[in-house]
């Protein structure tokens, strides 16, 4: 536990952290303190070697309504970056550890954004989604407009961010926002599974790949094809088979586990 606003457990292992957000009398609305709680959190696990997957979910019946309006109305932010590399946003998206959000309840306007910030998300059969940036005043500063059409499309993204509509966590999977849905009491057990799982992977590899999906977010099929091509090389390069060859023994034998538990 770091402290009473960020709670986190590790594994056995040490490879997967779960990182709760423990305001559930506020929603888990992120106040300067929560904030600055999380960013502490990011920061220390991203700097731990044997972490290699991070969960991020919230206590209670949300994942996270948003930031704290009651503080943002009183001027408790003035002065505060919202989206360079040293804040919250940052350090998620900038993060050398893959995140997957877990989304257990409600994901509110800032929360949503926090979600977006994972590699990928998660989701409770209970879970909403929504942006109500509009409805409040408020223009997004942690990616929402960007991020959101990407993954939904921009006409649905239009929709969410308009009008301020809630979804429920089976539209989110069907537009692509959530990649799965699972009852509310597996939720932790399948995304720590699925961290466990890219523990499992070559880091160096795990970690290409990923930049390579982050880094062609932004740039022509051409120059993202060319971009691949290069770090193919680089890889390849500095590939010693024998490594290969004895990971190769454990996808197969992966594959018979995954083979066995669908008959």
């Amino acid at each position: 536990m770091m402290d009473d606003l960020v709670l986190v457990e590790t594994s056995e292992d040490g490879a997967v952290a779960t990182v709760v957000m423990n305001r559930p009398e506020a929603l888990n609305a992120i106040s300067v303190a929560l904030e600055d709680s999380l960013l502490s959190v990011f920061r220390r696990l991203a700097g731990e070697s044997a972490v290699r997957a991070i969960v991020l979910t919230g206590a209670g019946r949300a994942f996270s309504a948003g930031v704290d309006l009651k503080e943002l109305g009183a001027g408790a932010r003035e002065g505060r970056d919202w989206r360079g590399p040293d804040t919250l946003a940052g350090a998620m998206r900038c993060s050398k550890v893959p995140v997957i959000a877990a989304v257990n309840g409600f994901a509110v306007t800032g929360g949503l954004e926090l979600a977006l910030q994972a590699d990928f998300i998660v989701a409770a059969e209970g879970a909403r989604f929504a942006d109500t940036h509009a409805r409040v005043g408020l223009t997004p500063s942690w990616g929402m407009t960007q991020i959101l059409p990407r993954l939904i499309g921009p006409a649905r993204a239009r929709w969410m961010s308009l009008t301020g509509g809630f979804i429920d966590a089976a539209t989110a999977r069907d537009w692509g926002l959530a990649v799965e849905v699972t009852p509310p009491e597996a939720l932790l057990a399948r995304a720590r599974a699925l961290g466990a799982e890219i523990a499992e992977t070559d880091p160096v590899a795990m970690g290409r790949i990923r930049g390579l999906i982050a880094a062609g977010e932004g740039m022509p099929l051409r120059e993202a094809l060319a971009l691949e091509t290069k770090v193919f090389d680089e890889h390849m390069a500095t590939l010693a088979h024998g490594a290969v060859e004895a990971r190769r023994s454990v996808v197969q034998a992966r594959g018979r586990r995954i083979a066995g538990e669908s008959e």
